[in-house]
């Protein structure tokens, strides 16, 4: 016998034939201890997306409605990103499996739920070994149909039956992330109405996810001080923008899901650049650095929070008159987030006072009026991107919405939304004076919109320049 055939049929990392060989499925199938597994979900998530399925129900009388969690993207070859489930799926289930499926079918006056999972696959099963995205062997101990029933209050079947059944699903409404192909096999409606209507529900936040953005976003402030006392040695030791990225990335892995989006880190020059997202760059010592971070809850619900730090502890000169006068775009813009006013209210209230600035500074060549009107916007040269959003499970939620319920209606308790002004002069701008030029500032505070008026949930970093000043020489001294 050859050195060749001797060997066995296959020795890689991929899956052809074990399974074919006897004395290898036998073996691998015995003398495991089973671990039972409960679902990682915070409490009272089965009660928040019965009573989001239950307002989609309300809007669909008759209707058979099927949502998808969606499917990893792959990075490259047979490797796939880290898998996040569709944020209208996760609000309406609670539920973060990969390919998992949700059917909610008209009975009465309202709709059934059934929760469609992928099984794991336990010793003694082929995929136990075989699968590497649900076999226990690759993923570890993984809740099961019984458990995710039990955590979610919700039917719970295994995905299969799904397949089986899923040709008596003709006609019915499919959310974006259903595949492609199975809504067109089975004759499913992609329907703008039901992504219109998901929209405009998930922009009003009950309590239960008012108070995941609040663990968001105290999370997030909490890493804001762990990235501010990095700044010293991330100078001293040449470490750069994405030692401070990376600490607030581990920050974020560690106290929720992960950063709710790519982390911004942006040192002097690439302060201005809007999606800083390389961060690749030194940190420089005396000149400010704009940190735009959130933490994404367990649940998925994200902070968006944005500061304007000076690494040495002081602003320069141009730095601070900067940073005053986006903290009074900021303010006045804080100042219209209440009940009854328009969405975009604070967007203009928070754009005057930036044109104003530009104006009174000899930067803007025309008349405030003439700026401010629709065809001149020539102060938007400085900050060519939208001045807030809504937010929730994604960091810019809801941003598919129709205009009209998405900027032209009323603020109404519960809405949360970012306030984010900013003045951004590229350091190869000629057209502001040489001293401004590399200069970057954006404060960004998440807001609730209360029966009141609205609550700063993201207060407890300052914003004015001195409290960011001691703020920041505070956490240098804790390093």
């Amino acid at each position: 016998m050859s050195e060749q055939s001797s060997r066995p049929p296959y020795a890689g990392t991929r899956y052809p034939r074990l399974a074919s060989i006897e004395v290898f499925t036998s073996s691998i199938a015995e003398g495991w201890q089973d671990v039972p597994t409960k679902p990682d979900v915070a409490p009272g998530t089965g009660a928040a997306a019965a009573s989001h399925r239950e307002r989609l129900s309300a809007s669909f009388p008759g209707k058979t409605i099927v949502a998808a969690a969606g499917t990893a993207s792959v990075r490259n070859d047979d490797c796939d990103y880290l898998f996040r489930a569709d944020s209208d799926f996760v609000w309406l289930t609670g539920c973060q499996i990969e390919g998992a499926m949700l059917v909610l079918r008209p009975v009465g006056a309202g709709h059934e739920a059934t929760l469609y999972i992928p099984a794991p696959f336990k010793p003694g099963d082929e995929g136990f070994f075989a699968n590497a995205a649900h076999g226990e062997l690759w993923v570890g101990s993984s809740p099961g149909l019984a458990e995710w029933a039990d955590a979610l209050s919700i039917e719970v079947r295994d995905l299969p039956e799904f397949t089986a059944q899923s040709s008596a699903l003709d006609g019915a409404l499919a959310t974006n992330r259903v595949d492609a192909e199975l809504v067109a096999h089975v004759g499913m409606l992609r329907s703008a109405e039901l992504h219109r209507q998901l929209a405009k529900l998930r922009m009003v936040k009950d309590e239960w996810e008012i108070g995941q953005l609040r663990e968001a976003i105290d999370h997030t402030v909490a890493g804001f001080g762990a990235v501010a006392r990095e700044i010293p040695i991330s100078i001293a030791e040449g470490l750069g923008e994405r030692w401070l990225q990376g600490t607030f990335d581990r920050h974020a892995r560690t106290f929720g899901n992960g950063p709710g989006y790519s982390t911004i880190v942006g040192s002097g020059a690439h302060a201005p650049v809007l999606h800083w997202v390389r961060c690749d760059g030194p940190v420089l010592p005396d000149t400010a650095i704009l940190l735009d971070m959130g933490v994404e809850a367990r649940s998925l619900y994200t902070a968006d929070v944005t500061r304007t730090v000076p690494s040495g502890g002081r602003f320069t000169p141009a730095e601070r008159e900067v940073h005053d006068l986006v903290e009074k775009a900021h303010r006045a813009g804080l100042a219209q987030i209440r009940p009854g006013v328009e969405y975009l209210d604070f967007h203009f209230a928070a754009m005057e006072v930036i044109a104003t600035g530009l104006k009174d500074w000899g930067v803007l060549s025309v008349s405030v009026d003439e700026a401010l009107s629709p065809n001149g916007q020539q102060h938007r040269r400085y900050l060519a991107c939208g001045l807030g959003h809504h937010l929730g499970l994604d960091v810019h939620d809801c941003s598919k919405a129709e205009y009209e319920d998405y900027m032209g209606a009323p603020l109404e308790p519960g809405v949360v939304m970012t306030v984010e002004p900013g003045l951004y002069f590229h350091a190869n701008d000629l057209t502001v004076p040489a001293e401004l030029r590399g200069i970057g500032v954006r404060l960004e505070d998440d807001v609730l919109v209360t029966a009141t008026g609205s609550e700063v949930l993201s207060e407890a970093l300052p914003i004015d320049a001195a409290s960011v000043e001691e703020w920041t020489m505070r956490h240098h001294a804790g390093f």
